[in-house]
């Protein structure tokens, strides 16, 4: 996936800083509210640790959030966006696809880390385009940003045990009809 497919109505060509940023903040937020829409499918389940992941997720989708509406409103105040949600789609936010009721931990990490580094090639994608300098130092610190959040997953499946020769999705059936 390209940034233009996640993206198709931006032009990065002509992208402003504060456009740049507002599209930023609509990431983290698509990214926050898909986790949080996870995590409570799975606890739904009773799949606890999968569920435990995605909040610690939407924690972190939040505080990058918090962090870029403080920059946004400290260089353009309360000026009205120009960009809207409908314009990018899961650019950061994980596949709904991707995720089942009896996902393991290892599975809901997984899920996160294509998420992150689907992220990462979005930002270095548009990178190519961008034309403004500011948007180009904005994506660039973002682009650090998402790799920090790839390592911060990778470090979470790195402590986890290695699987068993069978994970739990391997030996469950669907839902028959009844």
């Amino acid at each position: 996936m390209t940034h233009a497919d996640s993206a198709p109505g931006i032009d990065f060509e002509a992208l402003t800083l504060k456009d740049a940023l507002d599209l930023a903040v609509l990431i983290e937020e698509e990214a926050r509210d898909r986790y949080e829409e996870l995590a409570a499918q799975l606890l739904l389940h009773h799949n606890r640790d999968a569920a435990r992941f995605f909040t610690r997720m939407v924690r972190v989708e939040e505080l990058h959030r918090a962090a870029l509406v403080e920059k946004r409103e400290k260089l353009f105040g309360r000026q009205k966006p120009a960009v809207g949600r409908e314009l990018l789609f899961e650019v950061e936010a994980p596949e709904y696809d991707a995720v089942r009721a009896d996902m393991t931990e290892r599975q809901a990490l997984s899920t996160a880390l294509q998420s992150e580094r689907k992220a990462y090639r979005f930002f270095s994608s548009a990178l190519e385009h961008v034309q403004h300098r500011d948007v180009k130092t904005l994506f660039t610190e973002l682009c650090a940003e998402e790799l920090e959040h790839i390592r911060l997953v990778q470090g979470e499946l790195a402590r986890l045990p290695e699987p068993g020769p069978l994970e739990a999705t391997d030996v469950s059936d669907d839902p028959a009809p009844q």
